[in-house]
């Protein structure tokens, strides 16, 4: 029978009155939460500003542990969330007993969309449902007991914290990044060059003071950090609003609602991420990550090196990206991006004499063709467009260009497999060595030319080719033309000598492209912060000064976009903001007497205020600076093995490899050239949690049933007398097979709840929940409670006896190796090595002398806060179990006297020997030969070899 069974704990309670009990833990863990509060036990201390603290605790080693913003949602917390919080607190209590000054905080990231939803649908605001939302799950929390600096919490909804993000969109936006200098500056400074003439006004030959306002604002659009410009976005009116590439999923959809999304051209503010391409990429190596994130970033990032190519076209030039222009004598049409600029440009008409009747997709004239392709484009995402169909679309233009290698005119198709967003928007297709060109030609019979010679034999004549040949190793063949030959050459040569034969006729150079993209920064919507950005009747953009901030939301009559068709493409934004006109239209001196001005009515997208919130935990009520720097070096600042400076371990999903990390350290790398911070990367170390999952019970007709009412019979599930199927896969509410902290905490209390979740496996592996095993955690603090506590009397057991040698060798073991699985994250084996322990105390039964029940408290101590700092009082100290010393091995007792040597004599075990742990090799062989059951299973045999692995393995080869 469970001793949480309520009977038996009434029945437990009345034999044992100080037993350890679900109601004991419960009241015990309470008052220890109440004290900790009280006494600002987690409080960590800044070297200067208002946390200033001991001198003492500000010269230890600094420890900056963070978990990945969580976001405050309504349906609360269930098991599964708390793991990396619980993970980060057992952290840091580890590092606060090692002598660390340990900073340690949790807030919230509270824009967003579920909560603008939840308004459109009730008329709350997002800020009254939010807020709740956070008291909710700040409770949850603290039951959990994690040891957070609670002064240093806030929200990003919060106008003391949104004033400082739009502070750095202003800097972002009054900044350019200097290739020359390889860093963000001053915008002031481009100007500067501009006005002195030091730098020539690109696009113009006039001086910049010849140039009005508006023109200069367009020029230096160009180069600002951050910038408005109309582009192709992902417009999703099912949400109302635009997405950026990582918003959308790989059917199309949005990652939120799962409403299509389409492509549409708005005008959004951009972030010029693709500017620090390279530095994104070159600083991950000095990153303490996972090597699966870095990839994903590198990926994603797409660093390539090729050549750009002009292609000749009516008087213009189209150019290209690629990464083999030794293929360029294979080139025999181009494709475009069916939102290219010179579609329209280079459309004619009519159909050119001869035209095939497959390339018009059965129109009558070019202009038909080309207009009805994008609008079954648009309706398509990135993904899909990008994916490898069986079958290849597009449409002829109607015009030539010309291959600039040997003069041939090579007709310009659009499909929907290029795209606007990587390199140039166009491509040169070589069909012989691109499987993708390949397809496209064989569907629209175009010619394909072998350039690269075969190696499988196949020869150089494509007509009965099933598929392009693509080789990075082979030898290039029919690649002549005027002053140029690359046949005979290697792949990498032959792109030396094009690469060079280009740019010496200004008709091509060797360059480096990205995937990256641009980070779209706009979201036409509510919940979100204000751009601090206003607009002439020029429509030129200014900047508010750092006086008007923080730009405060407004109140608002409705909080939705207006109603769209989530399936129209053709709808257009009409933002919450836009329609207080109030707010909008306003009359501001910015420093050239009063004026008229339009504020932006877009907002942030959520990211924003999760790109710098290390900083804010630093200095919270700083109302001056983004952050005090000398409070940033401490806490940040570059050291020995952290080049780059950062948060010394950051905890949270792998999910956001992409968005948010790659994100943060653009950010991070802006503040950093600007001078404001002195930490170039935001997180130096990085840890993923894994998840953990719990079963899902559906009935016959698919549908979720409650997990709690399945019940299992000779390996079936049933529900209500039903059969149903069990897969086991994510907790939520929704499915019916979620499981709250308060639940566990209620019945067990928190620290059990710690203590499974820790225990269950490697932090970094996912793991099924199983409520019926929490008890085994459970019981491990009741003996650990019966061990020191007397449950008839209530009073500690504890003795000034010394401990024997076995229980000195098991402590010391104990503690050796809790210690380094600490450290190193391993909080599974740490659990199992306190067990051990602890069922070697029981089992030798006894009261346990002091010497070993306070180094047991401290071991348990980061897992179990609230147990081991009600047993570390009853021992009888007055301080708080938090900043003890975490105990250390001794050397002596860590290694056994003897260790158990296997021999083996052909292959199979003969004798176990029990041999000091220092032996050596040649003392092991002697020591095995000689013992009575080896000689016997030789028999007189003869030895061929002795292999001898000291202490642990002898292997007797006989002859």
């Amino acid at each position: 029978m469970s001793e949480t069974n309520p009977a038996a704990a009434a029945t437990s309670a009345e034999a044992a009155p100080h037993r350890y009990t679900a109601a004991m833990a419960a009241d015990i863990e309470a008052r220890w939460q109440d004290f900790w509060d009280a006494d600002g036990t987690y409080a960590a201390a800044n070297p200067t500003g208002d946390l200033a603290g001991d001198p003492a605790q500000v010269a230890r080693p600094e420890k900056f542990i963070m978990d990945m913003f969580p976001y405050p949602s309504g349906a609360g917390l269930h098991v599964g969330h708390p793991l990396g919080y619980i993970a980060t607190d057992v952290y840091a209590r580890f590092q606060r007993m090692t002598g660390h000054n340990v900073l340690h905080t949790l807030g919230f990231d509270a824009f967003g969309l579920p909560a603008e939803q939840y308004a459109v649908q009730t008329g709350t605001h997002p800020r009254v449902s939010t807020e709740a939302n956070m008291e909710n799950m700040k409770a949850q929390l603290r039951r959990l007991g994690l040891g957070h600096d609670k002064r240093r919490s806030f929200a990003t909804i919060d106008p003391d914290y949104y004033k400082w993000t739009q502070w750095i969109f202003l800097q972002i936006f009054n900044s350019w990044y200097d290739d020359e200098a390889r860093k963000a500056r001053p915008i002031a400074e481009l100007v500067a060059r501009f006005a002195s003439g030091e730098r020539a006004v690109p696009g113009t030959t006039r001086a910049w003071d010849e140039l009005s306002e508006t023109e200069r604002a367009d020029v230096l659009g160009e180069y600002r950090l951050a910038y408005a410009s109309d582009a192709p976005v992902n417009w999703c009116p099912g949400l109302g609003t635009v997405l950026a590439n990582e918003e959308v999923t790989a059917d199309g959809r949005s990652e939120r609602g799962n409403f299509p999304v389409f492509k549409a051209k708005l005008r959004q503010w951009n972030m010029r991420i693709t500017a620090y391409a390279d530095r994104l990429l070159d600083d991950l190596e000095e990153l303490d990550w996972p090597e699966a994130i870095k990839l994903q970033q590198r990926n994603w990032i797409g660093r390539s090196e090729g050549a750009r190519v002009d292609f000749p076209i009516d008087g213009e030039r189209i150019t290209v990206f690629t990464t083999r222009p030794d293929t360029l004598f294979g080139a025999t049409y181009m494709v475009l991006a069916p939102e290219h600029p010179l579609v329209e440009k280079f459309t004619p008409g009519a159909w050119p004499e001869g035209t095939h009747e497959a390339w018009t997709g059965g129109h009558a004239t070019p202009a038909e063709a080309v207009a009805a392709y994008r609008a079954q484009a648009a309706a398509k995402s990135d993904v899909e467009r990008q994916a490898e169909a069986k079958d290849k679309t597009g449409v002829f233009t109607g015009a030539f260009a010309t291959n600039p290698v040997d003069g041939e005119r090579v007709p310009v198709f659009i499909a929907d497999y290029v795209l606007m967003g990587y390199g140039t928007g166009a491509i040169m297709a070589v069909p012989a060595h691109d499987s993708r060109d390949f397809a496209f030609a064989r569907a629209f019979e175009l010619p394909v030319r072998c350039v690269v010679e075969p190696t499988d034999g196949r020869g150089t004549d494509t007509a009965d080719w099933d598929d392009a040949f693509v080789s990075h190793d082979a030898k290039i063949v029919n690649s002549h033309g005027e002053g140029v030959s690359l046949d005979g050459l290697g792949v990498a040569e032959a792109k030396a000598r094009i690469t060079e034969w280009l740019a010496d006729r200004g008709i091509g150079e060797g360059t480096v492209n990205f995937r990256l993209r641009d980070w779209l920064f706009s979201r036409q919507r509510y919940w979100g912060e204000p751009f601090p950005i206003v607009y002439d009747e020029d429509g030129v953009a200014h900047p508010l000064p750092e006086s008007m901030l923080p730009l405060e939301l407004p109140e608002v009559e409705d909080y939705s976009p207006r109603t769209f068709d989530p399936d129209d493409a053709d709808t257009q934004p009409e933002t919450p903001l836009s329609r207080n006109e109030d707010w909008v239209n306003v009359t501001l001196d910015l420093g050239d007497g009063p004026r008229k001005y339009r504020r932006e009515t877009n907002t942030m997208p959520n990211w924003a205020g999760s790109c710098w919130y290390e900083f804010r935990y630093l200095d919270p009520h700083n109302d001056k600076k983004l952050v005090d720097p000398e409070i940033e070096r401490y806490w940040m600042g570059p050291r020995a093995g952290r080049p780059h400076g950062g948060v010394d371990l950051y905890v949270g999903g792998a999910e956001h490899a992409v968005l948010h990390l790659l994100y943060a350290r653009f950010w991070s790398k802006v503040l950093f050239d600007l001078g404001h911070v002195s930490s170039a990367e935001p997180f130096h170390k990085l840890f993923n949690q894994g998840m953990i999952q719990a079963y899902v019970y559906r009935d016959s007709r698919g549908i979720a049933v409650p997990a709690a009412e399945v019940e299992e019979r000779d390996g079936a599930y049933y529900h209500d007398g039903e059969k149903v199927s069990r897969l086991l896969g994510k907790m939520g509410k929704s499915l019916k097979n979620a499981v709250t902290p308060d639940e566990i905490a209620a019945e067990y209390g928190a620290d059990t709840l710690r203590l499974y979740e820790m225990a269950m496996g490697p932090l970094d592996v996912s793991r099924p929940w199983d409520t019926r095993a929490v008890v085994g955690q459970f019981r491990l603090l009741q003996r650990l409670w019966r061990n020191i506590v007397d449950e008839n009397t209530g009073e500690v057991t504890v003795t000034g006896a010394e401990a024997d040698e076995d229980t000195l060798r098991a402590l010391h073991k104990a503690i050796d190796g809790v210690r380094q699985d600490l450290e190193g994250l391993r909080f599974n084996t740490a659990i199992a090595k306190v067990t051990e322990l602890n069922n070697h105390l029981t089992k030798a039964g006894g009261a346990l002398p002091r010497s070993v029940a306070e180094p047991l408290v401290l071991m348990v101590a980061p897992l179990a806060p609230h147990v081991a700092e009600e047993l570390w009082r009853r021992l009888g100290h007055t301080d708080s179990v938090v900043h003890q010393d975490f105990p250390v091995a001794d050397p002596g007792y860590v290694v056994d006297e003897t260790v158990t040597c296997v021999v083996q004599i052909k292959g199979k075990v003969k004798a176990r020997l029990e041999v000091p742990p220092a032996i050596s090799d040649e003392e092991l062989e002697k020591v095995a030969l000689a013992d009575e059951k080896v000689v016997a299973a030789l028999d007189g045999a003869g030895i061929r070899k002795v292999i001898v692995r000291a202490p642990k393995l002898v292997n007797i080869v006989p002859a």
